[in-house]
């Protein structure tokens, strides 16, 4: 049995050069803004060491509409619905915290209250008090808390693939995120990233492989490192899953959207219809032809679909919405 022993002695000498092989270390933060934090980005101080990266775009005397985007994405997310909202609506997005050019929140919390004290410091500081909120998968969760803690301030709520509702089904999910949820094996995550998990991660969550171009696995990869973002992931990975309750869905007050990709392998598709019917009054639209990303894989008609949805909900608030 001596050549067992000393295979497990090479296996044991080898590991650190794999390791170091393997390694991908986190990006650089002046190079990362100069690639993403472009104008028109804006980079707010809220104070207590936290910057917040974002863009607002389009009138500003126009209805505003707020954009969260979901886990391990960045307000690049929503490049496609800016571009075409913001001819008729204010539209503000930014990274929320422990993602993209943002970076960490200063002391680690990634609780629900953290993310919706960001959502009303960014919106207090730009001195707007009446908004739509909309949020896809994890923003779509954030949206949901943030409606039930400020629904006075929601002009309307949508809901783009979002979590908050109960596991309906065993979605096959991604390799991204299952690994972030193994014990052990997700600290490895921390240093170890290759490009290659995140294109096949990327993949994995869209019907619309269009969408997971070159520049678009760059930025998920290099944003993800951005110092202090990946053990944000770990941070909030550990936290588990947030399922709202029926009747707290119930008492919301504000018109609520749901839009999702019918192929969704993240969140069931069957979940839109549950939170279409805990939540009186709800529109409800399925997309066949997208998976998680609607507001990407199917960008033209979902902003539509929100334009012409929203324009007539707004003139309940004696504001004009124009059809996008």
């Amino acid at each position: 049995m001596k050549w067992l022993g000393r295979a497990l002695l090479l296996v044991v000498a080898l590991l650190p050069g794999v390791y170091l092989f393997l390694r991908t270390p986190d990006s650089d933060p002046a190079a990362m803004r100069a690639k993403y934090g472009e104008a028109p980005s804006q980079f707010l101080a809220l104070g207590n060491g936290l910057t917040v990266h974002l863009r607002d775009e389009g009138p500003r005397d126009a209805p505003v509409i707020v954009l969260l985007h979901g886990s391990n994405d960045d307000l690049h997310t929503w490049d496609p619905w800016a571009a075409q909202l913001s001819k008729s609506y204010r539209v503000i997005r930014f990274d929320q915290i422990g993602h993209g050019l943002t970076g960490p929140e200063p002391h680690g919390d990634y609780s629900p209250k953290a993310f919706v004290d960001t959502i009303d410091q960014v919106t207090t500081k730009l001195g707007v008090t009446k908004f739509t909120l909309a949020g896809n998968s994890m923003g779509g969760a954030n949206a949901l808390h943030y409606a039930l803690a400020h629904g006075d301030k929601l002009t309307a709520l949508v809901l783009i693939d979002a979590g908050g509702g109960p596991r309906l089904s065993k979605e096959p999910g991604n390799i991204g995120f299952k690994i972030a949820r193994m014990p052990v094996v997700n600290r490895l995550m921390l240093t170890v990233t290759p490009r290659s998990l995140i294109e096949k991660s990327l993949h994995q969550s869209v019907w619309n492989q269009a969408v997971v171009t070159p520049a678009t696995v760059d930025r998920f990869w290099e944003l993800l490192r951005y110092p202090g973002n990946r053990q944000a992931t770990l941070t909030r990975f550990q936290q588990g899953w947030v399922t709202f309750d029926k009747a707290q869905l119930a008492a919301l007050k504000m018109p609520v959207l749901v839009l999702w990709g019918a192929h969704d392998s993240l969140i069931a598709p069957a979940t839109a219809q549950w939170f279409g019917q805990a939540i009186p009054g709800s529109t409800v639209i399925v997309y066949p032809d997208s998976g998680h990303l609607p507001q990407q894989e199917v960008a033209q008609r979902s902003a539509d679909n929100l334009s012409n949805w929203l324009a007539g909900k707004l003139a309940v608030y004696g504001v004009v919405g124009k059809p996008g």
